[in-house]
């Protein structure tokens, strides 16, 4: 290790609208501690737009904190939990092993050993950064799985829409449609094993629809195709944004339920049997499957985060996963 091991430098968020790269001092790790030189990260473009742009809702601060933030919104706040690494000291089982944690993008930090997750071997770095995402979807499909030959629509071709497509078509006999309004989408979609439809071309019928847009075209799209009896699994976030719904239609009638699921508790299904490292194993085991690759579309030095960051949240650099990496950074 450097002379400058135990200096890291890190992105935060100054304030909505504004992030800065900022030098910080790491204390030496406890006992109980791991020191982590970070190979790279992921930037989850719908909650860390939500966290940039200052549009937590006051009443969810303490709700929406992640598990390693630093600060509190709306700023000055360090935030982000798709962090992979490689331990550099801490307790002889870990030392040396990448592994996964949920801390912001930051060169080195220092955290419990039990926040840290091994990645498997044959699981490369890059394609760890998704684990977050697919626990999103590991967690809303252990509130409502589904049933095998169900016909399955995810809405919303985003990181985690992107995710739970592909954990769906594994499901035997279940038909899975990705709907974006985003035809480039279309490809991604066939990588994943599923079908793709804009909107207006979805079909109807579904017997489960998971919804990740965060937008209320895409709840409303999501009502509009199932069949009676039909579930919304909602894994949107919505922030300070209200949301719209025409319920005057076949809601009632067809008695459709929208079901609500968050990663911050692990689904009520599994609440007695699971930890929370136990669901992050499983999804790293889930990682092992190359496909996800196709949801890495993108990477930048650190160096170049804040700006960056603003591109990919406001739209202007498109990105399913974009990955931060971290090989010039030896040096902090």
């Amino acid at each position: 290790m450097s002379a400058r091991a135990h200096d890291a430098r890190a992105y935060w968020v100054l304030e909505p609208g504004r992030g800065e790269i900022r030098s910080e001092p790491l204390p030496a790790p406890g006992p109980d501690e791991v020191l982590v030189r970070a190979l790279c990260s992921g930037i989850s473009r719908g909650t860390e737009a939500l966290v940039l742009r200052g549009e937590v809702p006051p009443d969810q601060y303490e709700v929406m904190r992640a598990p390693l933030q630093q600060g509190d919104f709306p700023g000055p706040v360090k935030y982000g939990y798709l962090s992979v690494g490689v331990v550099e000291d801490g307790p002889a089982h870990l030392l040396d092993r990448v592994v996964f944690s949920l801390h912001p993008h930051q060169t080195r930090y220092v955290v419990p050993a039990d926040a840290v997750v091994p990645v498997p071997d044959d699981v490369p770095p890059r394609r760890a950064v998704l684990t977050g995402a697919v626990e999103t979807a590991v967690n809303g499909l252990w509130d409502v799985p589904p049933l095998i030959g169900d016909r399955v629509t995810v809405v919303g071709g985003g990181m985690v829409g992107c995710c739970a497509a592909r954990l769906l078509a594994r499901f035997p006999g279940v038909e899975v449609t990705l709907v974006d309004v985003d035809a480039a989408r279309a490809p991604v979609a066939e990588a994943l094993g599923a079908g793709f439809a804009r909107p207006e071309e979805a079909k109807g019928a579904q017997d489960l629809v998971v919804h990740t847009s965060a937008s209320s075209a895409g709840l409303q799209t999501s009502l509009d195709l199932l069949r009676a009896e039909g579930t919304v699994l909602d894994l949107s976030w919505y922030g300070t944004h209200g949301v719209a719904l025409d319920l005057g239609g076949t809601y009632h009638s067809g008695r459709l339920r929208i079901r609500s699921s968050q990663v911050g508790t692990i689904a009520d299904a599994r609440r007695g049997s699971r930890s929370m490292a136990d669901r992050k194993a499983v999804s790293l085991q889930l990682l092992r499957d190359p496909t996800f690759d196709v949801l890495l579309t993108g990477a930048t030095p650190f160096a170049e985060v804040p700006q960056v960051m603003a591109d990919v949240c406001e739209g202007r650099l498109p990105a399913i996963c974009h990955v931060v990496t971290y090989e010039h950074e030896e040096g902090t």
